[in-house]
């Protein structure tokens, strides 16, 4: 275990947190708010620890899979124990085990909230709320890599760790060049929103937030009453439709910038997400026809609930607990299911769900024709047996994180559908989840013990679980690599 080198590059990254604590510091000082000065403590903390941890490169380098592991699994508990510290300086966040969860829930693009009045929140928290979104949508460590000089003979194993899905590939042969590319994009798609909401009567900083929060798929607003506060139906079909973008694997935005339309056209997980995604509007649509008395309405509200859960946002222009309960299970399956590995999304993946499907139909196969020989195909490739193996023991992890997490929670003593529903939406980086933490609920209620609880579901959720189960192994610790 190469420490000396992830003493560095987590000292390094604590820099990069530093300096961006300087833009929502400016932003409270453009409004005349003394919290900046928040910012400020912080980030000069920060830039101590850089100071002192993150400017001699070590002499041995090298790191692998395991180091890579490490950096991001302590990477991102660090950028949120120090991100939390200016809404808890400040006083906008007294109890700071609520502030870790914010923060938490921003880095991690969850939107789940602890705040009861998003509005009296002053300009610079709310603009950093959503910052956060946006830095943890490609990834945190993805960020530092495309504004730092890392090398990328030890870069790539930090990117494999990181970046959602069973796989990570580079779309370039230097992993900095590629996230690069993936920002370049990312920041795009970012600032075409923004133009596009300001087009529809935003003013620049809500047009900021909101695009910052939609490109994270992460579901923070500044309005206490998120996107039904605009109440126009302009705003709400640009927002869903830059959420399911937001929810593609960027891997198929670059194949579309090379002009190969046919690979990303034929790509069966976006394919299976598409599908999936028209055929939950059409059957919300329906069901909740009666509710808002002509089509279109309904299905303004179904598509833009669908693609907020589907892609794990959590903004929400309707409280989907008032609508029947085949609306609200499509709504639960649809959490479960997340979407495509390389997005910003959380959940799941659409393409686990695939190779799941395709594996169980592979095992049928095989007891009705015990001699035949199969395999299991993605996008016409054969998925490797490791691949495979990551799938289930995937499945396996989040099952059992999933069940002790509602244990733990229902120490709180709520209804299972609160506790329940909040673990799965807070494990699958949604925000809002039904019941007590609904749409136009919160998590305010719940004890210190469940918030971190919460928090580590969030944490493991974004990264997909092996980075904290091998923090959590014995064996990290007493054996020497």
């Amino acid at each position: 275990m190469n420490k000396r080198m992830i003493v560095y590059i987590l000292g390094k990254m604590l820099g990069v947190e530093g300096a961006l604590l300087l833009i929502p510091a400016l932003v409270s000082f453009i409004y005349g708010e003394r919290s900046g000065i928040s910012f400020l403590i912080v980030a000069a903390v920060l830039g101590v620890i850089f100071l002192l941890f993150g400017r001699k490169r070590p002499e041995g380098k090298r790191i692998y899979g395991k180091e890579g592991f490490v950096i991001v699994g302590l990477a991102w508990i660090l950028w949120s124990l120090f991100g939390a510290l200016p809404f808890f300086i400040s006083g906008s966040i007294p109890d700071y085990v609520d502030a870790f969860f914010e923060t938490v829930s921003g880095f991690t693009t969850t939107g789940s909230t602890i705040l009861q009045d998003i509005e009296a929140l002053p300009m610079g928290m709310n603009f950093w709320r959503c910052l956060t979104h946006w830095i943890g949508g490609m990834g945190v460590l993805v960020f530092v890599l495309m504004i730092t000089s890392l090398d990328d003979e030890y870069s790539m194993p930090l990117m494999r760790a990181e970046v959602p899905g069973p796989e990570a590939d580079k779309l370039v042969p230097k992993a900095r060049h590629t996230a690069k590319i993936l920002y370049e994009m990312y920041f795009v798609l970012t600032a075409v929103e923004v133009v596009l909401l300001m087009f529809g009567g935003m003013n620049l900083y809500d047009a900021l937030v909101h695009s910052f929060s939609t490109a994270g798929t992460g579901g923070f607003s500044n309005r206490n009453a998120s996107v039904s506060f605009y109440d126009s139906a302009y705003i709400d079909g640009v927002i869903t439709v830059f959420m399911i973008l937001f929810g593609v694997n960027f891997n198929l935005y670059f194949l579309i910038l090379i002009k190969d339309w046919k690979s990303a056209l034929k790509n069966e997980e976006l394919r299976a997400y598409l599908g999936i995604i028209a055929a939950s509007i059409a059957v919300i649509t329906v069901n909740i026809l009666s509710i808002y008395g002509n089509v279109l309405h309904a299905f303004r509200y179904a598509s833009f609930q669908v693609a907020s859960v589907i892609t794990t946002t959590g903004f929400y222009t309707a409280d989907y607990e008032l609508w029947p309960e085949l609306s609200k299970t499509v709504l639960l399956v649809i959490m479960f299911i997340g979407t495509c590995a390389g997005s910003t999304g959380g959940g799941i993946k659409v393409c686990r769900f695939v190779i799941l499907c395709k594996t169980i139909r592979q095992e049928v196969k095989k007891i009705l024709h015990p001699n035949l020989v199969t395999v299991v195909k993605m996008n016409g490739k054969k998925v490797s047996r490791e691949t495979l193996q990551g799938v289930n023991v995937y499945f396996a992890a989040y099952i059992f994180i999933l069940a002790a997490s509602v244990l733990l929670v229902s120490l709180d003593n709520f209804d299972f559908a609160t506790s329940f529903s909040g673990v799965l939406t807070t494990i699958n980086n949604v925000g809002p989840g039904i019941s007590k933490v609904g749409p136009v609920e919160n998590f305010h209620m719940f004890s210190n013990l469940s918030k971190i609880v919460f928090s580590f579901d969030m944490l493991a959720g974004r990264l997909e679980i092996i980075p904290y189960l091998l923090l959590l192994s014995p064996d990290l610790w007493r054996r020497r690599f």
